[in-house]
């Protein structure tokens, strides 16, 4: 049981005996040390709830509250605050504890669930740009955590395979013919075959009919452009790959799930939401009206899921995939990492479901939005031209700031390595820069900030946990430090320390239940903070006595293994030299 939960238990068992069942405890860090290390937040509520004076409430729960060998003292403050007061020892007990443990002493989930991530969800008509990189670093970071925590996780890659653009694209692909070099060396740049493509749809009548009639083809499983189909998908699934890797997420082929997977079952999701009563015809098309979706007028927006000539939508798609992710994936609970312009549709989505019975009542269907990368001038990030960023461009101008960086500083280090350095540097200076802003918001993209070995960026933490590592290199390694010396909290900065080092699981409890990485980007920067005021406070090696080296040692090795652990899940790796 971590600290948070145990303090909760003893808290809430004091709040009933004082005559406030079931009342919660509400504990937190304390903001400040002279505030205690913990607080409860719960009696003002729950004095309220029983018509008392939350100063008496607080005094009549102290006197049931037992915290012998937990807190040195508890107090009331304000109108009713308790403040709690760790003791050293257990402290020191608890910190012993989770450096004891692979798993920093943090417990899998009690009552583990099925968790569907979809995330990443690229269209395949082109390759990937910018736009993509927020769905797919925030689904990756939380598809880790949720996974460390003992979910059973399961990602779902939505690619866009289908649609009237793959009309456009095999015809232009049927008109270079059997010359398979040239096609080959076409493909390589998908975004300069899309734009050639659509070039001759817009300029050629004739090129552009046909390929409204290939589509229908497609749509009906003709053989010849299901090859071509399948040339291009797999092509574009190769572009999705290489970033992938670069990027070092965890999607791969097995995690994809296309648009046209679904195919085969869109009727039968518009015959269902007929007779469930939930279908009516609107200009020729069939709309679900729901009044959720009511506006001041008294209209209702409705969700169009088959057109006038009988085509289908978005909606249509994401039905059938929430009905084969509840039916035969067991999905308990979904994370839709999408940006924030789909909010509507998305609440549309997950309405209809619930009312058509394709998922149960008391599934967790959850919107991640996420805001935009914005340039420093505030408008959407594009290349010096106007034009859209390809992911892959930004990756590697990543890695060559990187590498110009490392060369800088460590100009003695042999090229292989500098390049090492530097892809772990760059990737992760690209994704934590992300991850570390609320991701309802839109951010700045600032090669000059992100890059910085200052301030809360992955340099910063990465160069933090090296330096612990050189730590350990003077002391003879980790080998060396002596685990039957127990750790000795004396000085306020080990204290604080320690306070710290046991927040990991809260914080991961919290980013969790939230979708909320950045919280854990802030964790870690703050105990990087704390790991350096202790470091100048408390000499290691030269500390007044042999135990006390140890135990400061010991401290530093639990600070390293949670910055490579916390930087682990949100997918950025850590060095021992940089």
């Amino acid at each position: 049981m971590n600290i948070r939960t145990l303090l909760e238990k003893k808290i809430s068992e004091a709040l009933a005996a004082a005559g406030a069942k079931n009342a919660p405890a509400i504990i937190k860090p304390s903001t400040r040390p002279d505030f205690g290390d913990y607080q409860a937040n719960g009696v003002m509520g729950a004095a309220k709830k029983l018509g008392m004076k939350p100063i008496e409430l607080a005094e009549k729960a102290l006197q049931h509250l037992d915290m012998i060998g937990i807190a040195s003292k508890v107090e009331i403050a304000g109108p009713g605050f308790l403040n709690i007061y760790l003791t050293e020892d257990f402290l020191a007990e608890h910190t012993e504890h989770a450096l004891a443990s692979e798993r920093l002493a943090i417990e899998t989930v009690f009552e583990p669930q099925t968790v569907v991530i979809d995330y990443s969800a690229p269209n395949l008509a082109k390759e990937m740009h910018v736009g993509h990189l927020r769905s797919t670093i925030i689904g990756d970071a939380m598809a880790r955590i949720l996974s460390f925590q003992g979910h059973r996780v399961i990602r779902q890659n939505h690619v866009g395979d289908w649609g009237t653009q793959f009309g456009m694209l095999l015809t232009y692909m049927e008109e270079l013919g059997d010359d398979s070099s040239e096609l080959s060396q076409q493909l390589s740049n998908l975004e300069k075959f899309y734009q050639a493509a659509k070039q001759r749809f817009d300029e050629d009548p004739e090129f552009a009919n046909q390929a409204r009639k290939n589509v229908v083809k497609l749509q009906a499983g003709d053989p010849e452009f299901l090859k071509l189909w399948k040339q291009f998908t797999e092509t574009s699934l190769q572009h999705c790959d290489q970033i992938y890797q670069t990027l070092h997420v965890m999607l791969t082929r097995d995690d994809v799930m296309p648009e046209s997977a679904y195919n085969d079952d869109l009727p039968n999701v518009i015959a269902d939401l007929d007779k469930k009563g939930l279908l009516k015809e609107d200009q020729g098309a069939q709309c679900v009206f729901m009044d959720e979706f009511k506006n001041k007028d008294g209209s209702i927006t409705p969700m169009i899921v088959q057109k006038s000539d009988g085509g289908y939508l978005y909606a249509t798609t994401d039905l059938a995939a929430l009905r084969y992710r509840h039916n035969k994936l067991g999905m308990n609970r979904g994370l839709y990492v999408i940006d924030a312009r789909q909010s509507l549709h998305l609440k549309q989505v997950f309405t209809a479901a619930k009312k058509a019975g394709f998922v149960d009542p008391d599934t967790r269907l959850e919107h991640m939005a996420f805001g935009t990368m914005m340039g420093k001038d505030g408008t959407p990030f594009k290349t010096r031209e106007g034009g859209t960023v390809k992911l892959i461009d930004l990756l590697d101008e990543a890695k060559q700031r990187a590498f110009d960086l490392v060369t800088q500083k460590n100009p003695d280090l042999d090229e292989n390595t500098r390049k090492s350095i530097a892809e772990t540097v760059g990737i992760g200076a690209v994704k934590y820069a992300d991850l570390s802003k609320n991701r309802t918001s839109d951010y700045i993209f600032d090669w000059d900030t992100m890059l910085s070995f200052e301030g809360n960026t992955a340099p910063y933490l990465q160069y933090a946990y090296a330096r612990i590592q050189s730590i350990f290199r003077k002391a003879g390694g980790i080998q060396n430090i002596d685990d039957s010396i127990a750790i000795e909290l004396i000085d306020p900065q080990e204290r604080q320390l320690a306070n710290k080092l046991l927040q990991f699981e809260d914080t991961l409890d919290t980013v969790a239940r939230e979708g909320t990485p950045n919280l854990l980007c802030n964790y870690l920067f703050e105990l990087s903070g704390n790991f350096m005021s202790f470091y100048e406070a408390c000499p290691i090696m030269k500390a007044d006595f042999p135990d006390l080296i140890h135990s400061r040692l010991k401290l530093s090795l639990l600070t390293a293994n949670t910055l490579k652990t916390g930087l682990g899940l949100l997918g950025i790796d850590v060095m021992d030299r940089m």
